[in-house]
């Protein structure tokens, strides 16, 4: 009885398995900028997907990061200056045109998560 219970088990754990691979859950696709303002990106498959369509991670977006600093400066007769305290630097990672990015589709919907760029390609 042992064993049909746990073929039973078994068979229901790969017809989830199926299930869900057949709904192919995560859909990695690729694109191009093809304009930065507004955002524009052309899939491989030649779809067009507008600002509406798509949610930009961090490491497509310009941001400011907190920083601390502490340090001297140099110069070559000698003379320095301590520089400390805080600082907010802005990190320009902002999308261009030509960049190729590559993005995961929301599940059964028309938006996409833009996750990064692509390089080497």
């Amino acid at each position: 009885m042992l064993a049909d219970g746990t073929e039973l088990v078994n068979a229901m754990k790969k017809a989830a398995l199926d299930a869900m691979e057949a709904k192919k859950p995560v859909n990695i696709v690729f694109g191009t900028v093809m304009s930065a303002a507004p955002l524009v990106i052309v899939t491989e498959q030649q779809m067009m997907l507008g600002q509406n369509q798509l949610i930009l991670s961090r490491n497509v977006t310009a941001y400011n990061v907190p920083v601390a600093v502490n340090w001297t400066t140099g110069s070559k007769e000698g003379h320095t200056h301590p520089v400390s305290g805080s600082k907010v630097l802005t990190i320009n990672n902002g999308l261009v045109v030509g960049d190729k990015v590559w993005m995961i589709r929301e599940q059964g919907g028309q938006r996409f998560l833009v996750v990064d760029r692509v390089v080497g390609v």
